[in-house]
């Protein structure tokens, strides 16, 4: 596992004329990888296992878009499978938080209230829902990536243009990696990885989004945030090419949980030239992945029905569709909530609320002078491996 960058000395080297084909050059940790070879690389990203690999994560993609479609509101996925990416993706980072601080402050008007860790969170989730709107104007590109950053960070930063970033072993401390440096070439290779994404169209943008996902952070464009930044643009990926619809894919989940292999063999590419192994882990990702969140998302579809039938048997005074719906969009919901989705006014609003509390569906907390109102079953069902039994009382 790396720690932030550092400042060591500046020994970096020129970068020599090389084709997009080139073997990979000698490599020396402690001084700028300023020979990185551009992509495509020269080797065969398409062996048997990859192949294989492939074709069952394209599989398990392409049934994670057709579940999406099944859900009667899709709001309820950009709500919060994204949060679940965030803290996942932060924590790979060692930015802590929980899944419920996230959903609790999740909405614009709360989020200055979390803490650091929460805020740095919740930034992930506006970065990748600003990526996925950006991407219905312009295809993915270096700013796109400069647009991710910049939101992750909460600061105006640009491509690199100083020397001295380098990546450490978190427990040793010893310098494992460090990225090229100049802003000219640091351009010149996201121009090349660029055109790798969209050009390269004999590879399968699968394979495409695990060599270009390397190849983004051994270039190392930033100063900060390079991990999480091109983990939102794998999912972006994915939707530019057509392969989801909405960047609701948990990847990070699976490289949390394989987080040192994810850095050792980021590392291996680097100075062993392992693309094989590199590309069947982030593809056994995918598919593993993609699978878990189809069995979520079917999982939420059921729920949500059986939902509106315990409400309608049990709260019919009170049930409406729309009112059903927005407490899975928003599992941690206000009074205002309501009142801005138009199903009632403010003191209607509070009684439908409190009424879903009284029949099982909700549960109420008091957090400041606010009241929210949680839907334990869908918190349940979003963080635990294993949710248990998720139907309500008097049903079989």
């Amino acid at each position: 596992m790396y720690s932030r960058p550092v400042d060591p000395d500046d020994q970096s080297r020129t970068r020599v004329e090389q084709k997009p084909n080139s073997s990979r050059p000698s490599f020396d940790p402690t001084r700028a990888y300023n020979e990185l070879p551009l992509l495509p690389p020269g080797t065969d990203l398409e062996s048997r296992a990859v192949l294989k690999a492939c074709i069952e994560a394209r599989a398990a993609v392409a049934e994670l878009k057709q579940a999406g479609r099944l859900l009667p509101n899709q709001a309820v996925l950009i709500n919060t499978i994204p949060l679940l990416e965030a803290r996942a993706s932060s924590a790979i980072e060692n930015v802590v938080t929980t899944t419920d601080e996230l959903f609790r402050y999740a909405q614009p008007d709360r989020e200055q209230l979390a803490d650091p860790a929460t805020k740095e969170a919740l930034r992930y989730r506006t970065a990748l829902r600003d990526g996925f709107e950006a991407l219905q104007k312009k295809p993915l590109a270096t700013g796109t990536a400069v647009d991710v950053c910049r939101t992750l960070l909460g600061v105006s930063l640009d491509v690199r243009r100083v020397p001295g970033t380098a990546l450490m072993h978190a427990t040793t401390g010893q310098i494992v990696y460090t990225p090229p440096e100049t802003e000219e070439l640091l351009r010149d290779l996201l121009a090349n990885w660029e055109r790798f994404l969209h050009e390269a169209q004999d590879v399968d943008p699968l394979i495409r989004m695990a060599v270009a996902h390397y190849q983004f952070e051994a270039i190392h464009p930033f100063t900060d945030g390079n991990g999480r930044t091109g983990r939102i643009l794998n999912l972006l990926f994915l939707v530019d090419q057509k392969l989801l619809e909405l960047p609701v894919l948990y990847l990070s989940r699976a490289i949390n949980q394989r987080r040192s292999d994810y850095y050792r063999l980021l590392l291996a590419v680097t100075t062993h030239d392992a693309w094989e192994e590199w590309i069947l882990f982030m593809l056994r990702a995918v598919a593993e992945t993609a699978h878990w969140t189809t069995a979520r998302i079917r999982a939420i579809r059921t729920l949500m029905g059986e939902t509106a039938e315990h409400v309608r048997k049990e709260a019919y005074g009170v049930y409406s569709r729309e009112l059903v719906e927005l407490v899975f969009v928003q599992p941690y919901c206000r009074i205002r909530d309501v009142v801005e989705a138009g199903i009632a006014q403010r003191q209607t609003a509070a009684v439908y609320l409190r009424k879903l509390c009284d029949v099982g569906v909700l549960e109420e907390s008091k957090v400041g002078r606010e009241k929210l109102f949680i839907n334990p079953r869908l918190m349940r069902l979003l963080t635990l491996e294993q949710p248990g039994d998720l139907s309500f009382p008097g049903r079989p």
